[in-house]
């Protein structure tokens, strides 16, 4: 998957549409909720050597937020590996490189919308 078909991917699911935040790196692409502008998804260029791969040039990285009870699982999976400049314990970087399968980003897409998305408590009746 690349950039663009996850990008088709995120707004066909959930309506979104990537800003760019940072003037200074604006290819960095920021999904987030709606209904409270906080992040599920995060999109970067990052040189090879900064992940620890080999060779020369940048890779587009996604970042997703995974429950740490999977997340060591998970990163033993091709294409996927610790967070880059996120907390370990809790997200992920996903290689937009064609290494990791299609449908295995779009279910940790998912997984990471479902883990930032805030639930409205309902009121308890009082009586």
């Amino acid at each position: 998957m690349n950039r663009h078909e996850l990008e088709g991917f995120i707004f066909e699911a959930y309506g979104v549409k990537p800003d760019y935040p940072w003037e200074k790196t604006p290819d960095g692409e920021v999904f987030r909720h709606q209904s409270n502008n906080k992040w599920f998804a995060l999109v970067m260029d990052v040189k090879r050597s900064s992940l620890g791969l080999s060779g020369e040039g940048v890779v587009s990285v996604l970042n997703l937020k995974c429950d740490p009870v999977l997340i060591g699982t998970v990163r033993q999976e091709k294409g996927i590996l610790p967070a880059y400049h996120m907390n370990k314990e809790h997200w992920i970087s996903v290689l937009l490189d064609g290494s990791a399968d299609d449908e295995r980003i779009k279910s940790l897409v998912d997984l990471s919308f479902e883990l930032t998305y805030v639930k409205v408590g309902k009121k308890k009746n009082k009586g």
